[in-house]
This record gives C-alpha cells, sequence and structure tokens, in this order.
C-alpha cells in the first residue's frame, strides 16, 4: 500500500491533480473530506466541526491500515490530508489538539505532493483564504519536512 498525501493552499489544483494521479496509476482517489462537510453544514463551521473533520480523516486512515487485504488498490491518492487539517486548526484557532498532531505520525503519507499556489484563484462557497496562500504554502512545507516523508513541489505550467 502507497498513500500519497496532495496538500496546498486552497485553490492550487489539488483535487484535479489527485484524481489524475488515481487514474493514471490505477490507484483509488479519496475525496477531500473537508470540503463535503462543510458544504453540507448550512451554517459556519465551528472548531467542534474541524474536530469531526479531523476525526473522520484519521478513522479513514486507521481503517485502511487495519484492511491489509489483497483485494484493495495498492495506492491511495488523498486530496488533503492531516496536515492540512493541523493547519487549519492552527491558522483559524490557534492551536491544534494533540491527538492530531500524534495521528499524523501514526498514520504517515509515503509520500506528499505539495501544490505551489501559482494559479489563479478561483473563490467558491468554501474557501477563505485567498490572501494567505503563500504563507499557507510555507507552513504546510515545514510540516511536511517535519514528517521527514519524501516530496514533491508541484508548480503549474
Amino acid at each position: 500500500m502507497f498513500k500519497v498525501g496532495i496538500i496546498g493552499p486552497e485553490s492550487t489544483g489539488k483535487s484535479t491533480l489527485a484524481q489524475s494521479l488515481a487514474d493514471r496509476f490505477d490507484g483509488i482517489y479519496i475525496e477531500e473530506y473537508a470540503r463535503t462537510y462543510v458544504e453540507k453544514l448550512g451554517r459556519p463551521y465551528t472548531y467542534e466541526d474541524v474536530e469531526a473533520i479531523a476525526r473522520h480523516q484519521i478513522e479513514e486512515l486507521a481503517s485502511l491500515s487495519a484492511n491489509r487485504s489483497p483485494l484493495t488498490a495498492n495506492r491511495y491518492f488523498y486530496d488533503t490530508e492531516l496536515i492540512v487539517t493541523k493547519v487549519w486548526f492552527e491558522v483559524k484557532y490557534g492551536s491544534c489538539p494533540k491527538w492530531l498532531e500524534e495521528a499524523i505520525a501514526r498514520y504517515p503519507m509515503d509520500f506528499y505532493i505539495l501544490c505551489y499556489p501559482d494559479i489563479e484563484w478561483k473563490p467558491d462557497p468554501v474557501r477563505e483564504n485567498p490572501a494567505i496562500r503563500e504563507e499557507l504554502f510555507a507552513r504546510y512545507l515545514e510540516e511536511v519536512k517535519k514528517t521527514g516523508v519524501p516530496y514533491y513541489i508541484y508548480f503549474h505550467d
């Protein structure tokens, strides 16, 4: 099993890239859960909502780690993952739950692709940080480096 985390600031092509890689390498595309969750809320999200998102992501990773059946795919492409949620907590609320930091260490990716914010911002109802994409990119890069997991910075042509 090989897990690739596609991360980066909002509006940098993560979803498109994750889906394309899953298609190209006959893998499984793991959709961004936070987007789906927030779109269905019908109200502004809260700290508790972000906790619920993080717990869902952790359960998904734990389930995948426990189910190593030969019938399952061997390549998983995550459209965002726990590092994005960690930085979201820190930017929005000033701190991150310790249990989330522990989960990042417990369920590591095998490789990261960090999308650089070099394409035009496309607004949508759940995006909220157009002015700080460079700052967010730097934070994601710092977090990825802390993991020791290999990574690639994806620049759009």
